[in-house]
């Protein structure tokens, strides 16, 4: 059965809770540019707490990160429709779980860095490409 990505979106997001509540007219393109920038801040965020030696929160960030692509983002793919960028795109968010979950095991900021200069670039082009543009995969 064909979920619109609207709902997709929505139900992705209320998942993972980004923030405390949805903006009340968010689109799905918002809601998909919000579940980047909390993995973004989660990133960053677990960088700093491995810089001052906080393991508490740099586990917290990894794993709130870690929840927002396996819980958030990669469910709002349509591999069905999204074609080979879906699947490369849920290439690489299985890619950032696993050294991610590599990065909280072994304390290793540098490999936090590395998902963080991956999913950069993704959440910079579908913060441009705009509501407008009828996408078909986060």
């Amino acid at each position: 059965m064909y979920t619109p990505p609207a709902a997709r979106a929505a139900r992705a997001y209320q998942r993972v809770a980004v923030e405390s509540s949805i903006e009340g007219g968010a689109s799905p393109h918002r809601l998909v540019e919000m579940l980047y920038e909390g993995l973004g801040q989660s990133l960053l965020a677990a960088q700093g707490a491995l810089a001052r030696g906080d393991i508490g929160v740099k586990g917290e960030q990894i794993g709130r990160a870690v929840r927002l692509l396996e819980e958030g983002l990669k469910p709002g793919l349509d591999t069905t429709r999204g074609g080979e960028l879906a699947g490369r795109l849920r290439a690489l968010y299985d890619y950032c779980i696993a050294r991610l979950t590599t990065a909280n095991l072994r304390n290793d900021a540098a490999i936090v860095a590395e998902v963080a200069a991956l999913i950069s670039p993704v959440a910079q082009a579908w913060s441009e490409i705009g509501p407008q543009a009828h996408a078909v995969a986060p």
